[in-house]
């Protein structure tokens, strides 16, 4: 078991683009307020009551822990569909609304959009230097935005490859450490068995891509002078839509909707012996193929050169809506789920849920709450740990990721029917930036 990260003092640093250099000050204006008169204790003793909304695996376990330890906050919480199926919709038109929840999860490729919606509030006064050093310096740098904290984070998100021991054993494959074995592997995969794949392209869900666009080293926002520069169609993304559109004209990858019924069935009957995703994906192949048990293993995820590197395919944090007046209970709340031995544990209480925190202190207990089994045993957090460490410091999400998403969806729909990777990126840059400019954001040229 890796040891527990020691604590250490760091000088707080702006996100990785300087970040969003203010956000881009026409970003910021007017949005995201500080709160007004926060946490004014009961005079009748009773606990200070905040709302919370979320969806994530253990969350109800989660608010249940710190409700029985805790008498001067309690937590109400309402479980919301995931952010993609509805949940960021319903956060929004309740911020509108004027009745929002206290504080709320939302991933970290949103927390930009609802900043710049004024959703969310500033919370930079409660988050001390000695805070942040509890969490993965790069997860900190996406929920500092224009050098304030807008949200603490909950978990990362480092890539991993997933794969069928046996069958790649059978097949005479040695675990791919680059993009160019990984191909290999896929060719030897199919020759083996013809009916066999060694991955996935997901059409309806343009995250995975994103997180290899991200670890191949693209940028696909930046600001300067005030104003937005999106680079989605770079040379880096190309690089990475090319190698994945001749994958697919090869048919030497699936392409089918993400955690669909096709793909688990193409993953029980052994179709499919690989999968591309993250660190949570543990705990999806653990619970969605329970007969596979000592089957299947883990590995860092193929990079360019073979050199370590990550993207981070989703996350959560938690952030305190812009009209709460308990900003200081909410933020104590998301303190102890994020940083606490009891936070991880409850939420890892249902054995399934793979989530790799934050904060990496808390590695060696969500280690400990996580049967391996089903992986033979291997040390699975060790591997995630090396990946976290490994993520690329020189991303940013935009503030109309929304937009980008949709574009990019639309046109991975059209792939089994001629459509192409490197057409959706330049489709979903002209769409983002029309959005920028649609949202009265500077938008840089060239």
């Amino acid at each position: 078991m890796p040891s527990p990260t020691p604590r250490r003092r760091r000088a707080p640093r702006l996100t990785t683009t300087a970040v969003v250099v203010a956000l881009s000050t026409a970003l910021l204006a007017g949005c995201g307020s500080t709160g007004g008169t926060q946490d004014q204790p009961a005079a009748d003793g009773k606990p200070v009551t905040i709302t919370f909304w979320g969806w994530a695996k253990g969350t109800k376990d989660v608010v249940a822990a710190f409700n029985a330890s805790h008498t001067d906050v309690k937590v109400d919480f309402e479980e919301i569909p995931s952010g993609v199926a509805g949940g960021y919709a319903k956060i929004s038109n309740a911020v509108k609304a004027g009745n929002a929840p206290d504080v709320f999860n939302t991933e970290y490729q949103q927390l930009p959009d609802f900043v710049s919606q004024g959703a969310v509030q500033d919370i930079s006064k409660l988050v001390t230097a000695e805070l942040k050093a509890d969490y993965l310096p790069q997860a900190v740098d996406l929920t500092t935005l224009g050098g304030k904290s807008w949200a603490l984070p909950l978990d990362a998100a480092p890539q991993a490859f997933y794969y069928r021991k046996d069958l790649f054993a059978q097949a005479g494959i040695t675990v791919p450490r680059t993009w160019d074995e990984f191909r290999t592997a896929a060719q030897k995969l199919k020759q083996a068995d013809p009916a066999t794949r060694i991955a996935t392209f997901f059409p309806d869900d343009p995250s995975p891509f994103e997180a290899l666009a991200w670890q191949g080293g693209a940028r696909w926002f930046d600001t300067a002078d005030g104003a937005w520069k999106v680079d989605i169609d770079s040379p880096a993304t190309k690089r990475v839509a090319d190698y994945w559109q001749q994958l697919i004209d090869d048919d030497l990858v699936r392409v089918q909707p993400s955690f669909s019924q096709q793909w688990t069935a193409s993953l029980q009957k052994g179709e499919t012996a690989g999968y591309v995703g993250a660190s949570w994906g543990g705990g999806v192949l653990k619970s969605t193929l329970p007969d596979a048990a000592g089957t299947w293993a883990v590995a860092p995820v193929p990079t360019w050169d073979g050199a370590p590197a990550s993207g981070m395919l989703g996350g959560t944090t938690f952030a305190v809506s812009k009209d709460s007046k308990k900003a200081k209970a909410a933020v104590a709340f998301a303190t102890w789920a994020t940083t606490t031995p009891e936070g991880i544990k409850a939420r890892i209480a249902s054995g399934t849920s793979s989530a790799f925190p934050a904060a990496p202190a808390l590695v060696p207990v969500a280690k400990a709450a996580f049967d391996t089994g089903f992986y033979g045993g291997q040390d699975v957090y060790a591997l995630y740990a090396d990946a976290a460490r490994s993520i690329r410091t020189t991303w940013t999400w935009g503030p109309t990721m929304g937009a980008t998403n949709n574009s990019l969806k639309d046109s991975f729909a059209k792939l089994t029917s001629g459509g192409g990777i490197a057409q959706s990126d330049t489709t979903a840059q002209q769409a983002t930036v029309a959005e920028l400019k649609n949202r009265g954001l500077k938008v840089a040229q060239g």
